[in-house]
């Protein structure tokens, strides 16, 4: 797993999809994989299908950030609204971002800040994905040069289903708040957890036995939480034949 050195640690990654309403966990997986970017569409369609929901929304934090994962859910008819990482090295160095350049469908052109056109050039396969590249002509001659590229020319890629993050983001933009309820939702079940749990964590080993001890925990969970919504009472009216 991935720490705040380079070291990492030997663990396990637990992945949960928890409903905003009662706070139950409706999907979870151990994986032994240290990273969360490729874990957003598998677990956003398994809870999908355990709730039977029409329709459903997808809150993750910027970890869970990856462009391909954001269209597998778009194409599983779920709405995904994951932040955005930070990491532009244009925006540090003190330059325009690529957010400054506003993308024009109808003529397929970005324009740039200082009102120029960047027009389509070619396109390439990076990664398994189709990535179109755009500059403008007019790039020597700008008079925000300096606060745009070091280079000759300012190119600005566009990945060939980039519609979908844009989407996503400006979803995210006139929906403040949703970071807020993400935490206050899927951090709840884990925190109650870890509490159970002390500071043992796991008891097994193994990536079949953690999973089976994981899944006890969730049953165990959700159980008393379910108890704590309805009662016993309707606990027992619920499961029974």
């Amino acid at each position: 797993m991935a720490t705040s050195t380079s070291r990492g640690l030997v663990g396990y990654n637990v992945q949960t999809a928890v409903d905003t309403r009662h706070h139950l966990i409706v999907a979870h997986e151990v994986t032994n994989q240290g990273s969360d970017r490729r874990q957003l569409a598998k677990m956003a369609k398994q809870a999908k299908e355990a709730m039977q929901a029409a329709h459903l929304e997808a809150i993750a934090d910027r970890g869970y950030f990856h462009g391909e994962e954001v269209w597998a859910c778009a194409e599983a008819g779920i709405v995904p609204l994951v932040s955005k990482p930070m990491t532009s090295s244009a925006k540090a160095e003190g330059h325009f971002d690529k957010e400054d350049f506003v993308f024009d469908p109808v003529a397929g052109e970005y324009v740039c800040p200082a009102g120029s056109r960047l027009i389509w050039r070619f396109f390439t396969t990076e990664c398994a994905a189709l990535i179109h590249k755009y500059w403008s002509f007019d790039c020597p001659r700008c008079a925000l040069k300096a606060q745009c590229t070091p280079s000759p020319y300012r190119r600005v890629t566009r990945w060939e289903h980039e519609d979908v993050l844009e989407e996503m983001q400006k979803r995210l933009d006139t929906r403040g708040g949703m970071m807020k309820l993400r935490r206050q939702t899927v951090e709840h079940p884990f925190g109650t957890l870890k509490e159970w749990m002390g500071a043992t964590h796991f008891l097994t080993r193994s990536l079949g036995r953690v999973s089976t001890e994981m899944s006890l925990h969730v049953l165990a969970y959700n159980l008393k939480r379910v108890m704590k919504i309805i009662g016993f009472a309707g606990l027992m009216a619920a499961v029974a034949p």
